[in-house]
């Protein structure tokens, strides 16, 4: 059997503009149906999964996910004829709330109706029966099945918290065997990700984006300076209920779609909220810890209550946007509620491809879940193709194809050299987080490569921190997680502490507060990756590496070799290593002569 996933809404965004035009793109953004992505599963596991981003270079996009659906499909060598359902992760029903004002009843309308959708398929796909094959499913039982049923757990407490999916913000599900059930529900108006969300556009970045950002800052800020505002933000209730105040500030429909009200809230209690131009300073440093410390209190008052539910279990999964969060998810695995975590490395919405897919996997072929390893499910590419891509690249560069082994220790020697290697090899991602395949790798030690990497290469905010990539068999030295926790931090996706002894010595990976972003790297997951960090281990001591994202500023993450050659080549990076292949540029002298020079080690 194979199932089909999808996320994304297509129509949202253009529904949002007709609504409310003249909304700052901000503003735009506050939509339902972001994230648009596809997976393919099968009963032996996942086979594909790609997001759409990814293909038409727009960063989030909602927009129906044809580009990833064929990347999915040429992967497993099918066609649609052999799929046998399409779920999507999302299901919206007639309902009272959808009366309520003309915004409501236009969303349903014309965005959220089963029959949108199929006129959205029938639209790219004319020759299908959609009417057999679609299938909806509930966009917090994607989330939980995303997880859940690749966590190798036997029974679990699932919790997925976001924005909201339909009309609930957080959802506990308990997990046994093949069945995955609901057990509780919060409502939009209790909603953790949408208060994080707000306070992320409070601080002049990009809601449903840039929450990553406001994580990066917190440590840097105070949250006893506004520890008196904190019921505005949270409270907490008998019996794992909460309450988020704020957002009961949004009272007209253009409100809810802007969450201006809660804004104006905001302002009130921290001060005018920071133009998106403007510097960060202490006070946008503190807020950012206050709405950290409030997540973190809520999530854990929520956790706790699941946890005393009868028959509950001591193995916790959790999805949706607000388990990217690492800071929050290094907490809860410290909490001693639960003795296993596992957090499936796609949570946010173009998770909910995998999810929908999974659970009508299971609905039809039930079966206890699986441990997935790592999430390398996008596409390959073969030599020809990397070929043809450095045939473009023009004058000053030198392209040399070397071995396995030359190629690992050329690039260890350029990273303890101080130089930024960008690293593009096998199958692509799926998720938010480079894993070793489109990666930017760099030196740890260096005192100013942090800066660097932010200012020169990405582009981007410089209180942004850096993630080590480290071998999992010696991460516990540099780190404070048990041994036999490794593969937990696999995915990049928990925050813990570097040991004391190593924070001076290890200045481009450890944060202000003394934290990482920790992924392990096992040699039978990402074979060519730990033999590449086990040779810099080799040469410079240290097993480790810093691992980010293999794209510039306002670019999704690479993933085809042409992107990835251009990107190189327009950017500071100093070295691609792509395949087999090494490209560095030329010195001064060499970029005087005509051409690329090619050398083949292979054949030495």
């Amino acid at each position: 059997m194979l199932v089909l996933g999808i996320s994304g809404l297509d129509r949202s965004m253009s529904v949002k503009k007709e609504l409310l035009p003249g909304l700052d793109w901000r503003e735009q953004r506050l939509v339902q149906g972001l994230d648009a992505a596809a997976a393919l599963v099968g009963e032996d596991g996942v086979i594909a999964a790609s997001a759409q981003e990814r293909h038409d270079g727009n960063k989030g996009t909602g927009a129906f996910p044809a580009d990833a659906i064929e990347a999915c499909l040429r992967i497993a060598g099918v066609t649609l004829d052999d799929v046998d359902f399409l779920a999507h992760g999302f299901h919206y029903e007639p309902s009272a709330v959808f009366e309520r004002d003309e915004f409501s009843r236009r969303w349903f309308r014309d965005v959220y109706r089963r029959e949108v959708q199929l006129d959205v398929l029938r639209s790219h796909y004319p020759d299908q029966d959609w009417e057999r094959k679609f299938v909806p499913v509930r966009h917090h039982a994607a989330h939980a099945a995303s997880t859940y049923y690749l966590s190798g757990f036997q029974d679990a407490t699932v919790l997925v918290a976001d924005g909201m999916g339909e009309a609930e913000s957080t959802s506990v599900f308990h997990g046994a065997g093949a069945e995955l059930r609901p057990v509780r529900s919060y409502s939009t108006s209790a909603s953790l990700g949408i208060l994080y969300s707000v306070v992320t556009q409070y601080l002049g970045f990009l809601p449903g984006m840039d929450e990553y950002k406001v994580m990066g800052l917190a440590p840097y800020g105070d949250a006893g300076r506004y520890a008196h505002v904190v019921p505005d933000l949270l409270r907490t209730l008998d019996g794992g209920r909460i309450v988020v105040p704020v957002l009961a500030h949004d009272k007209s429909p253009t409100e809810r779609e802007t969450h201006r009200g809660a804004i104006r809230r905001l302002e009130e209690l921290f001060g005018p909220a920071r133009h998106p131009e403007a510097p960060v300073d202490q006070r946008h440093m503190d807020v950012a810890a206050t709405v950290q410390g409030a997540l973190e209190a809520g999530l854990l008052h929520v956790l706790d209550a699941a946890a005393q539910e009868p028959g509950r279990s001591r193995n916790l999964c959790m999805a949706g946007g607000v388990a990217l969060n690492c800071t929050a998810n290094g907490v809860v695995a410290r909490g001693g509620l639960f003795d296993r975590v596992f957090v499936q490395p796609a949570s946010g919405d173009d998770g909910t491809a995998l999810g929908a897919a999974l659970w009508k996997l299971r609905q039809e072929a039930p079966a206890a879940p699986t441990a997935m390893t790592m999430p390398y499910w996008g596409e390959e590419f073969g030599e020809s193709e990397i070929e043809a891509a450095l045939g473009g690249l023009g004058d000053g560069f030198t392209v040399s194809r070397l071995s396995e082994d030359e190629l690992l220790a050329r690039v260890s020697a350029l990273i303890g050299a101080g130089k930024v290697v960008s690293w593009f090899q096998g199958r692509m991602e799926f998720g938010p987080r480079a894993l070793g395949n489109r990666s930017i790798l760099a030196d740890p030690t260096s005192p100013d490569m942090r800066a660097h990497l932010n200012t020169m290469v990405k582009q981007r905010e410089e209180f942004r921190p850096f993630a080590p990539a480290v071998l999992a068999e010696e991460a516990h030295r540099y780190f404070e997680l048990p041994p036999e926790q490794e593969a937990m931090y696999r995915h990049m996706l928990f925050v813990t502490q570097v040991r004391p002894e190593y924070r001076d010595l290890l200045p481009s990976i450890t944060h202000v507060d003394g934290s990482a972003r920790v992924q392990t790297v096992d040699r039978e997951t990402a074979p060519r990756f730990w033999r590449l960090i086990r040779r810099v281990g080799d040469d410079r001591g240290i097993p480790m590496v810093v691992n980010t994202s293999f794209n510039l500023r306002g670019q999704p993450v690479v993933r085809t070799p042409e992107t990835a050659v251009a990107t190189y080549a327009r950017s500071t990076l100093d070295a691609l290593a792509i395949g087999d292949w090494l490209v560095t540029r030329t010195s001064a002298d060499a970029e005087a002569r005509p051409g690329i020079r090619t050398e083949d080690a292979t054949h030495e």
